[in-house]
């Protein structure tokens, strides 16, 4: 594809514990920012007590070998508990930080939050902070399938959400009724657009959300094939923990312009 046709390149989402970062910190967050992405990912699960915090699992085990659980924990306990991890091969452990801590650290420099719920508790959790720091043009969520998204709608209806596609339509549907009942969920809900997984995005999926006004965002792409292909597709964002190369895929494309 000649560089005058090709379309816009795609926002940059920096996945949650990109470039072997810890999941869902605020090292991973600084990281995302350093290297240009336009938007960062973390997941969102709410304490006992209604606090939002940074976490993809509700069920951890602490460092002292002691299981503990989230939604079952108040936040000043929690905030002192070291949790066992594992990531890039290493075993470690870290603690928990708030979405607040995120969402200030973000503000002051337009980087996008993508806040992936994993509760349905989390949609007024962060509803509040988002509207008490004046936030609601720099975070959007993500984490809602039809359901949630809906609920989200019905509490929330300021803030800007994607769905999350059911992945499991596309295994039991004709694959053109899957792209169908995708995007009129996402119309249904109000959502400004879909998120899904990158192999269920094919050419005629992206007519089809077009059509409807649906903006693509996909994931988890870390190939620079793979993320040459899917910008030339025409998606609106393509999520990565190898932000780095995306980065660079970019630039390149920018000096080619």
């Amino acid at each position: 594809m000649e560089a005058e046709e090709r379309k816009p390149f795609p926002f940059i989402t920096a996945h949650t514990g990109c470039m072997e970062t810890l999941d869902n910190t605020l090292d991973a967050v600084r990281m995302g920012i350093e290297l240009g992405a336009d938007i960062v990912e973390d997941d969102v699960r709410v304490t006992k007590d209604g606090i939002a915090v940074m976490a993809h699992d509700d069920i951890w085990t602490t460092a002292a070998g002691r299981s503990i659980s989230i939604s079952e924990t108040n936040f000043t306990e929690l905030k002192n508990v070291e949790v066992a991890v594992d990531y890039a091969g290493k075993q470690g452990s870290m603690t928990f930080s708030t979405l607040e801590e995120m969402l200030r650290l973000i503000k002051p420099t337009g980087t996008i939050a993508n806040l992936d719920l994993k509760v349905d508790e989390a949609v007024d959790a962060a509803a509040e902070l988002v509207h008490s720091l004046d936030m609601l043009e720099q975070v959007f969520l993500s984490g809602c399938e039809k359901e949630r998204a809906l609920l989200a709608q019905r509490r929330q209806p300021q803030l800007r959400k994607l769905l999350n596609a059911d992945i499991r339509l596309f295994r039991t549907l004709p694959y053109e009724f899957a792209v169908e009942q995708t995007c009129r969920e996402a119309l249904e809900a109000s959502c400004f657009g879909i998120n899904i997984y990158h192999e269920v995005v094919t050419p005629w999926f992206m007519e089809r959300a077009r059509a409807s006004g649906l903006p693509v965002y996909v994931w988890t792409v870390n190939e620079t094939q793979l993320m040459e292909h899917y910008a030339d597709l025409g998606v609106a964002s393509i999520t990565a923990r190898n932000v780095q190369a995306l980065a660079d895929l970019k630039q390149a494309r920018a000096n080619e312009a």
